[in-house]
């Protein structure tokens, strides 16, 4: 486990703003466990979310690990998701949150409208576990990635959980997510 809590309090982006947007595409979207000034629908272009993180921390073991969302690149693709208005010091017990090889990066931002239409850009932070990151898992046929998520368990609680919690938020979002839904179908067959 790389844990990049440090690295994270380095990569300071917005230094000087009061208040910063920071962009949920998994458990941020139905966790918000953080105070916040401002909660918005929202999208990225050129990523797609896919179960290919490990997760020794929250929804697994180091003996077993879950597995939990990360973004890849992916050229003309939209990821839905939530962002978050919130100010710089709320971002130290996130970089503790999303220690297991997350680091903060960069993105632009679309803001979304009742009707799901973008409305307005703003730039944001992400948290991205990229490939390079020990705990990276990668593909896997979704019949494997199921299983070990209906397995797995950590200190917050079945992996499962976050995988369904997951799958609601987004449908109530009205987003579409292909990956997400045929991985919560096969985690039915478990």
């Amino acid at each position: 486990m790389l844990d990049t809590t440090a690295l994270n309090q380095q990569r300071n982006f917005f230094e000087g703003h009061a208040a910063i947007w920071l962009f949920g595409y998994g458990s941020l979207i139905w966790k918000a466990d953080f105070a916040y000034l401002e909660r918005r629908p929202a999208y990225i272009h050129g990523w797609e979310r896919r179960f290919w993180q490990g997760s020794h921390d929250h929804r697994g073991t180091p003996e077993a690990p879950g597995r939990v969302a990360t973004l890849v690149r992916a050229e003309g693709s939209i990821c839905h998701g939530m962002a978050y208005r919130i100010t710089p010091e709320v971002l130290a017990p996130l970089d503790v949150r999303e220690k297991n090889g997350y680091l903060r990066e960069k993105v632009p931002l679309t803001f979304m409208d009742e009707k799901g239409n973008g409305t307005e850009q703003s730039e944001g932070l992400i948290y991205l576990a990229s490939d390079d990151n020990p705990a990276f898992l990668g593909d896997a046929p979704l019949d494997e990635i199921a299983q070990q998520i209906a397995n797995a368990h950590g200190p917050s609680g079945p992996n499962r959980d976050y995988l369904v919690n997951l799958a609601v938020a987004l449908r109530e979002l009205g987003a579409k997510d292909a990956h997400i839904f045929a991985l919560e179908q096969q985690l039915s067959q478990f």
